[in-house]
């Protein structure tokens, strides 16, 4: 536990770098002209399937606390989390601005119309209370309420997974393995939940 807690700022430095790379690998990429023949299809591909891997390194962060028995590692949550929105955010600027061009009313009626865009809006706007709620002071302002209001990250996740199903027509691959990753996570937290509430019980027989 002390290894952790000690290594803690280096590996957040690293966790930190390693997150902004892929960002800063598209815009060499968009700039070098490296993204193929529709490069703002690139850009909006990448940046939602990194909104979508990072929401789940989110989540997999509690898993990996308890099996190793390091609470250090939670301290690397909202960093996660925060990048996954920043990813959420340029992949909603990527789609009003190269598909759309800031067209409101073809945006409304894209929303209306397009299930997967219609569960992908929904996802980003969730994402944006959890972002701002992030900090230490807005968590003590809340009190039990803050952890009421972030179980939303796996609501998002599904929406996520679905609004990724939905968007691929072809080859269900990909999606698949993000969804069955998704299921796991959230396997393990209604196992973890009825542990901890079978305790209780357990102790009082």
């Amino acid at each position: 536990m002390f290894v952790v807690a000690h290594q803690l700022p280096r590996i957040r430095a690293v966790l930190f770098v390693l997150c902004l790379l892929p960002v800063l690998w598209l815009i060499w990429g968009f700039f070098q002209h490296q993204l193929g023949a529709n490069p703002f299809e690139v850009l909006t591909r990448e940046t939602g399937l990194w909104t979508l891997r990072l929401l789940l390194l989110t989540l997999l962060v509690r898993p990996l606390t308890e099996h190793f028995r390091q609470p250090s590692l939670l301290r690397l949550r909202r960093m996660l989390g925060l990048f996954s929105f920043f990813y959420a955010c340029l992949h909603m600027l990527t789609y009003l601005w190269f598909d759309q061009f800031f067209n409101w009313h073809e945006i409304g009626t894209d929303i209306l119309k397009r299930p997967y865009i219609t569960l992908g809006m929904l996802a980003f706007v969730l994402l944006i209370p959890l972002a701002l709620t992030s900090t230490r002071n807005m968590r003590r302002r809340l009190g039990r309420r803050w952890q009421t209001l972030h179980r939303l990250i796996y609501v998002i996740g599904v929406l996520g997974v679905i609004h990724f199903l939905l968007l691929v027509k072809a080859d269900l691959r990909e999606p698949l393995i993000y969804a069955t990753l998704l299921a796991g996570l959230l396997a393990w937290r209604w196992f973890a939940a009825r542990r901890r509430n079978l305790r209780p019980a357990l102790a009082g027989r």
